[in-house]
């Protein structure tokens, strides 16, 4: 499974909907995701993928990790796992 496959499938787990209904140009909130369905998220995320989201959950703007939609939680999360890999 790629990254962008496992991500939608966390995010669409959150949403408690099929992962075919997640678009990439999604917010999280279009999905129905809350702050707390977010964090549960970054947290699926970190487990799945083994790596460290910087992301303040108490300032979401002021946070490295982009989640202004799915496409751009994917970018983050495929960067992320590249600088682990260095």
């Amino acid at each position: 499974m790629s990254i962008k496959e496992q991500v939608i499938a966390i995010i669409a787990d959150q949403a408690m909907v099929d992962p075919t209904d997640v678009k990439l140009d999604h917010t999280l909130a279009d999905l129905g995701i809350d702050s707390l369905g977010l964090v549960e998220s970054i947290f699926a995320i970190e487990e799945s993928f083994d790596i460290t989201v910087p992301f303040n959950a108490n300032d979401p703007s002021e946070s490295d990790f982009d989640i202004s939609s799915v496409a751009a939680i994917i970018t983050a999360v495929e960067k992320l796992k590249q600088e682990q890999s260095k």
